[in-house]
């Protein structure tokens, strides 16, 4: 009948969601070797969407998206593409690697010509926006279809709130090195290593002179943040195109690709120097660790030592600490590894020769029942019990 408004065409569709971690960073370094790149691993990249039956609804800038008739074929194409971003990263250097999110959704979406839209693609956007640097997020819609017909490890995010998402959406995570792709090539292991970015320090002196100070500070954290071989430091050329401007951290970590993000301000008063640090979760902009340090200008050298190393020595163990409650969130599937590996933890702090030998058979039990999980609480058993530190430094 005239006058009615014509019906909106829908359909049900799994939606893959892809962008470049950092790649603001990497375009500030070198545009066009930049989009030269770029334009290579979508050449390269786009057979495999063919071979998985997935169509691209269009490019902007470093993004993608592409709608998949079959979930399984949507997430087992993510797998392989990052498979093949992985080996083409291999011999670049870190931190000139062009690292892809992919966020995987089945939803409802709506038909505009040979576009798609609607919460079903906001969804995935939104899963790619919260991947790892080389991982893939998927929406418990989409895990429900692949759960059991891919040879890949899932872990259990939980609800996650997503920006412009009126409920929350349960995500599900790649386990880094535990994916296949079908096709039979290996999936490289995706990197679960925790990567930070120090902010240039605001200075408060009101004195453009005092620059150089706060710029040397952070350059002394980055220098000895470094030196720490189990998380990775963004150089200072990446992090100081900041200096100068307001922030989004959120908005930060996606540009450099990084988990954490260390800010702070240095105000110099008479002789007196205060410096205020603060450690934030870029995806969830929680606040991980915060401090204030004061010291005399009188040896502003030894000032910015002490000050570098009082922040070095109070973030790293906050880092660990951060890493230990995000591993939580993860949750063991074999609950008599994880009572092996509480056992393993409360024989250490015993502080004997007995309860030693206790908890090491719990931990290799608990190892054998769940090689990952159990080899991961070793490690991180290894890496913060007091027992085990003391038994380290005994040799």
């Amino acid at each position: 009948m005239s006058g009615q408004p014509s019906r909106i065409e829908r359909r049900l569709a799994a939606i893959l969601a892809a962008d470049v971690a950092g790649y603001s960073r990497l375009m500030g370094l070198d545009e066009a070797g930049t989009v030269r790149v770029l334009r290579e691993y979508r050449a390269a990249a786009d057979p495999l969407v063919g071979k998985h039956g997935g169509r691209i609804v269009k490019t902007t800038g470093d993004g993608l998206l592409i709608e998949f008739p079959s979930v399984v074929d949507a997430v087992d194409c993510a797998v392989a593409v990052q498979a093949l971003m992985a080996e083409r990263n291999a011999d670049v250097a870190q931190d000139l690697r062009m690292l892809f999110r992919v966020g995987v959704n089945l939803g409802d979406v709506v038909i505009d010509g040979d576009d798609i839209l609607g919460d079903g693609v906001n969804v995935a956007a939104r899963l790619e926006g919260i991947a790892e640097p080389g991982g893939i997020c998927i929406s418990a819609s989409a895990y429900e279809q692949v759960r059991g017909k891919v040879d890949i490890e899932f872990a259990d995010w939980g609800e996650r709130t997503l920006k412009n998402i009126a409920r929350p959406v349960r995500v599900y995570g790649v386990v880094a090195g535990r994916a296949e792709p079908r096709a039979g090539a290996s999936l490289p292991a995706l990197t679960d290593k925790p990567s930070i970015a120090v902010l240039p320090f605001q200075n408060m002196s009101g004195d453009p002179e005092q620059d150089y100070f706060a710029d040397g500070m952070v350059e002394g954290i980055i220098t000895a943040l470094s030196r720490a071989k189990w998380f990775y430091v963004v150089a200072r050329n990446s992090s100081f195109i900041y200096k100068g401007k307001a922030v989004d951290i959120k908005q930060v970590g996606r540009d450099l690709g990084v988990r954490y993000v260390l800010e702070g301000s240095v105000r110099k008063a008479g002789n007196r120097v205060r410096s205020t640090g603060q450690l934030i979760e870029a995806a969830t902009q929680h606040h991980v660790w915060a401090d204030r340090f004061e010291g005399s200008i009188e040896d502003v050298f030894a000032l910015q030592d002490s000050v570098t190393e009082s922040v070095v020595g109070a973030i790293e163990p906050s880092l660990r600490h951060a890493e230990i409650v995000r591993g939580r969130s993860k949750p063991t599937e074999n609950l008599d590894a994880y009572d092996c590996y509480l056992r393993a933890v409360a024989a250490l702090y015993l502080l004997t020769p007995e309860a030693f030998e206790r908890g090491e058979a719990d931990l290799k039990r608990a190892i054998a029942l769940d090689p990952l999980r159990g080899g991961q609480g070793a490690l991180r058993l290894c890496l913060h019990h007091p027992a085990c530190a003391r038994a380290g430094a005994a040799g």
